[in-house]
Formats: C-alpha cells, structure tokens, sequence
C-alpha cells in the first residue's frame, strides 16, 4: 500500500523544494497565496476555479460545462489540453467563481437563470437539466489543480470524500428518494427535481514554512445545498429549497449562489494533499489483501510450474543425450520424435507475424508506461499524463513493431539464405501498419460518430482525428517501415534442427492434448492473477473513481508475463510429448485467451456493476471493450509465443540429433 504513495510523496516533495533547488514534475510545481494586500509576482491573491465535463454512472456520455445552462464564464480563454484529456473527454473552462485568498463570502450570487416553459428554446434547456438530474450527472470542480470534493458518511463510519457532487435529485411518482435526495428531508415533494443551486466552500491552507512567502493550498471541500431564493438581489441562504415540479408550466428562476470560507490545516503538507481523497475511497483496505493474495497463489503456482518443467526436461535431455546405438534411437519417444517438424512454416504464417509485431508494439508501450507511472509522472494530479504517454510511446515504438514482424515472417514462410523474404514482404509491412491499428481506429470512429450525434464531450474534435491520423501515418508507419527494412536485410533465424520435407503424421490426441482444451485452459492462470485489478481499473473508467495503484498495477503487469509465459511453456511440452508439433498458432492462442475470460468478465461486470442505461452507452461500453480486448489479446498472445520459441528453440539446440 505505501509503494505508489511513497513514490508519489517523494517526487511530490522533490516539487515542493525551494525554488534554487526543485524539480518540477509539469502540472505539479506548488502554488503560492497571499492576501490581496502582500501579493507579488511569486504569490497569487486570487484563487480560480476550474469546471470539468459533467459524468455520470448511468450514462457513458459525458458533456461539457458549457451544453448546461448553468453560470458560465465566456470571457476568460479555457486552459490548454493535452491529447490524454481530450481523449478522455476532460473539457477544463473558467468559471464565474472567483475568490480572494482568506477573503470569505457569505451567500454571494453567481447569476440568476430563467426558463420559461411557452418557449420552447428555454423549454429544451430546463428539460436537458432535468434529464441530467434524473440520471444523476456530476460536477467536477477543480481548485489549484485539487478536486473540491463532497465529504459524507457512508456505511461503517467511513468517511468518503467524492471527486464530484451532483446537480441535484429526483424524488418519483411514489415517493422514493433517488439518489442524493436522501441527504435532506425538506426533498419530499413527489415527481419533483431538487437542483443544488447554492454550495458552501471550504479551503484548506498551509503556510509555507521553508522561507517561501505565502500559504499552499492543501485541500478544498464544498457541501451542496439547494434554496430557492425570493430576493435574487440580496439572497439569504435560508428557507425551502429550490424545487421544479415536473409538471410546471410557469416561469421558474433559479438563483445560483455560493459560500467561501478558509481554515489553516497544519496537519497536511502539499505533498501528501490527495491522500484524503484516496484513504477515503471505498474498499481501500480490502483490495490491498486481496492483491496480494492473489500474488502469493500465483507466484505459487509459477513456481510449482518452473519446477516441474526443469526436472523433467532436465531428465528428458538427459536421456535422450545418452541413445548413441541405432536400437535406442529406435525407441525414441516423445517431444523428440517431431524434430524434423518442429519448425516446419504455419499456416497463415503472415498473419501471425503481424500479430506478433502489434503485440511487441503493444507490450513495450505498456511496460514503459506503468514503469513511468511508477515513478509518479503519470499521478493523478498530472491529467491527461497517463494517455499521452501511452500514445506517443505507441506511435515511435513503430520500428520494434516492424522489425520483430519482418523477423518472424522470415522465420515462418522463408529459408535462410533467402534475402528478402519473397514478394510478399511489401504485404507483410502494410499490414503490420495498418491491420491491427486500422481496426482499433476504425471501432474508435464509430464510437467517435456515436458521441458526436449524442454532442458528448468525449467526441474527439476532427483536428485532433487528424493530428492523430498524422501521428500515425506519418511518424508511426515510416518508422515501421524502418524496422522492416532492418528487420528483412538480417538472415533469417537459424533453425536448430532441419526440417523434412514430408509432414509426420500427427496420432491421435487425447481430450487435454486437443487444441481447444488447451486453449481455454491456458488462460485461467494468468487470467486469475488479474482480475482483481481488473475490477479497480474498470472502475476508474466507467465509475469515474480514481486509479493510483500504479505500483501493485506494475507488479501484476510483471506477473502477469511470467504466468503466461510459463502456463504456454507447460502446455507446449505437452502437445509435443504428444508428438503435436503445431506450436506457433497454439501458444499464441493459449496465451490470448486470457482476453477471452477478459471479455467475460467485462461482460459480468457490465451488468451486475453498473447502472449505465440507454441504447448509445451500451454500444459505447462495448465498443470501447472491444478495443481493449483486442490489445490486450495480442498483448498476451505475443507473451505466449515468445516463452514458446524461446522454450522450443532451447531443447532442440540442446538435445543431440542424429
């Protein structure tokens, strides 16, 4: 548990150093504050708040600040995003609240907003609120790069600060309180809507204390409250709360409010600010358990597996290594009695190698990424980071790619002394280019077209389609082609034994020996040392929760490619024992099913998780799914494959053949 908080804690503190000597990490350097009378050029006065897209746990589109009719802020030019933001939907604006450092208001109004039902332009906009409300959206507020959170007890005496807070509740035809409506007894008026109109702020602060003028900014909470306001001009913050009836016909006035005080926290440092927000999340303490549970089964069972494989084929070896007569190597049995077609070209050989260039590709990115993220670069504070990384390393790992898929195309389909592969090297480039990337691309822009026709805040802009685009053609495919050309010009890997020209018969396999058996048992090992992350990542995607794990992530990610590794290897002795020597696509295979069990439970978790409703979120969930799906099967196909060759390549070098 204190792995990725120390790491972030220390890169945080590094930040926080005095000026002469600090390492800023971007997005993390400290922010100082002074009253409006001490301001200087190092120390601000005014404290601005930011407004993020609005999302919620019933619907998969998120939308910006600007699509509601709430107090908006037109004149100040929005912040800058990076690609990771504007792929995740975040659409950061200025807002009309404004306060002083340690300057405190009481019940100040923002705006006031009128809607009148007869027309039908405010008509459209009260409706959307409404909808809005009744599926629960949330505001994300943002405060010197911090959430404001909503603090509020939840079951056990826990205390849960949430990232948002919502813009307000419905209560039915039959009464029931939905949702944030049970947090006040005055909401009890039946088919009603309670919008939270009014909020009290609280801001934390830290003096500075290494010299630095100023305070730091530790904290900002903010507890939603709902009035309905009958002097707009002078408002009070008291009496009954602001409800619209769902069957009101006249003209409704909604006043927006709000309250600021400051109080000094000693007890919380800037570097270690977030860290309420994160104890506070739910089931914390349980998951730290449950993963490493999981990790001591698993580590178990790859040792389990690592010992069998090493006594038995050192036995293996051994004995064949000692039949010198013409009558014992009569008797052979076995794995080595396929050694004239061990490496004998599979079928779709082609195909194969491109999958296996992806996933080279794909694997890399992911381990640079968590070890980055690791470090604390990638920190929750650092928005959009974590995106960014991940898709810029996968547009210059193109050369990796190339390469590995014009080795292995050699390896497959040419002999060695061939120098460039046949004609088809051309189709094996082009496809390593664009068959893997084009389909995710292509599941990508219809995802993309659906957020569009719903005028979500995740559609991605057609200029950053097209800066991707480019990204991709021209930076990602050259320096595939690159890796190609390095990847063709080498000889082909030696094969370490000679291959007959006519195919062995393959006898018949028992149930466990057959192809599809051992597929879908290959995947449960590594399958079973994931999912449990599984369940947090998915929740930080689609329940809008924070993900910090990135040290037990990395830990798992490590895990997970022994587990692969090692289940393929254990099974390919097997099939080989069992004179099968159609390897290539089989460990492949073995490995990828992982995604299978992947899909199943995104699936399992799609219904018995959420509470996402609608035809266009639904489509969207597993539009998304699939793209991940897809990644992660090459991902842990190309794992499998590699443990396999390795494994194969090894004991055939090893045993002597006559």
């Amino acid at each position: 548990m204190l792995l990725p908080r120390a790491l972030l804690a220390a890169v945080l503190l590094a930040a926080a150093a005095p000026r002469a000597e600090a390492f800023y990490l971007p997005g993390l350097a400290p922010v100082n504050f002074c009253e409006k009378s001490k301001e200087t050029a190092d120390c601000k006065a005014e404290i601005e708040l930011f407004v993020n897209r609005l999302d919620s746990v019933e619907s998969v589109l998120p939308y910006e600040y600007a699509a509601f009719d709430f107090c908006q802020n037109p004149e100040e030019k929005r912040p800058s995003e990076n690609l990771g933001q504007v792929l995740f939907g975040e659409r950061i604006e200025p807002s009309p609240y404004k306060f002083l450092f340690k300057k405190e208001e009481t019940c100040k109004t923002v705006c006031t907003k009128t809607y009148d039902a007869q027309k039908p332009e405010q008509k459209q906009k009260l409706n959307f609120l409404k909808k809005s409300m009744l599926l629960n959206y949330q505001h994300h507020w943002i405060v010197d790069n911090m959430p404001v959170t909503w603090c509020y007890d939840v079951e056990e005496g826990q205390r849960f600060c949430n990232p948002g807070f919502p813009i307000g509740c419905y209560i039915t035809k039959d009464g029931h309180q939905k949702d944030a409506c049970v947090i006040n007894s005055e909401f009890h008026e039946r088919d009603t809507f309670y919008i939270f109109n009014h909020v009290d702020i609280k801001i934390f602060y830290h003096i500075v204390e290494n010299g630095a003028t100023g305070a730091r900014l530790v904290a900002a909470k903010l507890e939603p409250k709902s009035y309905k306001h009958t002097n707009p001009e002078n408002p009070d913050c008291s009496g009954v709360p602001m409800d619209i009836n769902n069957q009101a016909s006249g003209e409704i006035k909604i006043v927006y409010t709000y309250s600021v005080t400051f109080q000094e926290e000693k007890g919380i440092r800037w570097a270690s600010r977030w860290d309420y927000i994160l104890e506070s999340m739910p089931h914390t303490h349980i998951q730290w358990f449950s993963i490493m549970n999981s990790l001591v089964i698993v580590l178990f069972l790859s040792g389990m597996v690592a010992m069998i494989m090493l006594r038995t084929l050192h036995k293996d070896i051994a004995r064949y290594n000692q039949m010198d007569s013409t009558e014992d190597a009569q008797e052979e049995f076995g794995w080595k009695l396929v050694h004239g077609d061990i490496f004998r070209p599979p079928r779709k050989g082609m195909l194969l190698s491109v999958f296996l260039g992806s996933g080279t590709q794909i694997l890399i990115m992911t381990f640079v990424t968590l070890f980055f993220a690791c470090l604390g670069f990638l920190s929750p504070a650092n928005r959009g980071a974590l995106m960014t990384c991940a898709v810029v390393l996968w547009v210059l790992l193109g050369t990796p790619a190339g390469y590995v898929a014009a080795r292995f195309y050699k390896f497959h389909i040419c002999s060695p002394h061939q120098a460039f592969g046949g004609e088809k090297w051309k189709t094996n480039v082009l496809l390593t280019s664009f068959l893997c990337p084009g389909i995710v691309f292509a599941d990508f822009f219809i995802m993309n077209l659906i957020l569009w026709g719903e005028g979500s805040s995740a559609a991605i802009p057609f200029g950053t389609l097209v800066a991707i685009l480019a990204l991709w053609f021209c930076i990602s495919v050259p320096l595939t082609f690159i890796g190609a050309y390095f990847g063709f010009k080498k000889n082909a890997i030696e094969h370490p034994v000679r291959t007959n020209q006519i195919p062995r018969q393959i006898p018949e396999q028992s149930f466990y020996t057959k192809p599809l058996p051992g597929i879908i048992m290959g995947g449960i090992l590594p399958f079973g040392c994931i999912f449990i992350q599984l369940f947090f990542i998915l929740n930080s995607i689609w329940s809008h929760q924070m993900y910090y794990m990135f040290g037990f992530l990395f830990l798992v990610f490590i895990i997970l490619v022994i587990t692969c590794s090692e289940a393929t290897i254990l099974l390919c002795y097997f099939h080989l024992c069992a004179e099968d020597y159609h390897w290539q696509w089989r460990s492949f295979l073995t490995s990828g099913f992982t995604a299978v069990y992947f899909l199943i439970y995104a699936i399992h978790y799609f219904f018995s998780k959420l509470q996402i409703t609608g035809t266009a979120s639904t489509i969207l969930y597993f539009g998304y799914t699939m793209i991940m799906v897809l990644i992660f099967f090459l991902f842990t196909g190309t794992i499998g494959f590699f443990a396999c060759f390795w494994f194969v390549t090894k004991i055939y070098s090893v045993v002597k053949v006559d």
